[in-house]
């Protein structure tokens, strides 16, 4: 019986079966650099087969939301939902949330405005800040955006967006602030810190950061109310037992992010040195992952293809090119092995 046959949606990195299809003569495996998701994985320590034949209780996940609070500077753990992946909760928001529309700082992560389409509200893509404060001016307003941006790694500023929040608060909206590629820039501060603010919500990725992205954890910061909606909206056993000793583990290590952090900025500064060689321009990026501008971006994408080296590429934007990190030297070989190659065809 054939496979059942999986709607195209939106394009985001990954995809490696769809890549094989598309690339049949590539070597194996692929150097997939299309996603945002740290290649060096957190070091989970076994865990026991019997904690997997049981559901979680109650009092293991509030210990992880407890975790989480301490990790992401949020004072109190009831402001705290966790929630399998982070997008699950971008997609429900639009349904649990009293808003009539939404206004997203744009371009960014797609998803956010598909969501808000998908639950029949209107959507307004603002570009540049001032046009996105202008838009969320309008009663009961969603305000959506990615700080760190993706793909392009531009920062809002803080003060700012505590200011809209307070706004929206006001007219019955919200401020969803995705900070899904903010763990690992020690320079930015969360908008988490901020709550309770009853205009402010805050998405929170786990897998990017940790390399673990299989597990789907990520959690939702929110006014302990709101929370509390969200919380019984999810319902319960929405975390599995893997997720949460994962995400105990490797929230509580501090020391592990701050190393990490100092390694990410010193890869990515090598792969601006590295690209930089071959022409390719600079457009921002995070720490996880660095955006180019490529002459015959089109051309490259498939050239790196062919060769195993899987990186995305934007249909509305087809001269940008966005990479993320090598995890070994053998990665960092293939890939300038790939780039040599394609400057000599």
């Amino acid at each position: 019986m054939p496979a059942p046959a999986i709607a195209a949606g939106i394009a985001h990195g990954g995809r490696l079966i769809e890549a094989r299809r598309r690339f049949p003569s590539a070597p194996q495996p692929f150097l997939d650099l299309s996603t945002g998701i740290n290649p060096h994985p957190y070091p989970l320590a076994p865990i026991d087969p019997a904690r997997l034949a049981r559901l979680p209780e109650p009092e293991e996940l509030s210990r992880l939301q407890a975790v989480a609070a301490r990790a992401y500077g949020v004072a109190d753990p009831d402001m705290v939902v966790a929630t399998p992946g982070t997008q699950i909760a971008i997609s429900l928001l639009p349904h649990l949330l009293g808003c009539s529309r939404a206004v997203i700082l744009s371009p960014t992560y797609a998803e956010h405005a598909a969501a808000w389409r998908h639950a029949g509200r209107p959507v307004e893509a603002a570009a540049g800040l001032e046009a996105f404060e202008r838009g969320a001016m309008l009663p009961g307003t969603a305000a959506v955006l990615c700080n760190p941006n993706n793909p392009d790694g531009a920062r809002s500023d803080r003060v700012r967006l505590l200011a809209l929040a307070a706004g929206l608060a006001r007219q019955g909206g919200v401020l969803i602030c995705d900070e899904a590629f903010l763990d690992l820039e020690p320079d930015m501060a969360s908008l988490g810190t901020a709550l309770p603010h009853p205009g402010l919500l805050v998405l929170r990725s786990f897998g990017k950061t940790y390399g673990l992205a299989g597990i789907r954890l990520g959690f939702v910061l929110a006014s302990p109310g709101l929370a509390g909606r969200l919380r019984s909206a999810f319902g319960p056993w929405a975390i599995g037992g893997l997720a949460i000793e994962a995400g105990c583990a490797a929230l509580a290590d501090e020391a592990w992010r701050a190393g990490m952090a100092e390694r990410l900025l010193g890869d990515g500064a090598e792969l601006d040195r590295l690209l930089l060689r071959y022409g390719w321009r600079s457009r921002g990026g995070t720490a996880l992952f660095r955006l180019y501008q490529v002459r015959q971006a089109t051309r490259l994408y498939a050239h790196l293809g062919e060769a195993g080296v899987l990186v995305r590429r934007f249909e509305h934007q087809p001269d940008l090119l966005r990479l993320g990190l090598p995890g070994d030297s053998g990665g960092w070989a293939r890939l300038e092995g790939a780039l040599a190659t394609a400057a000599l065809s």
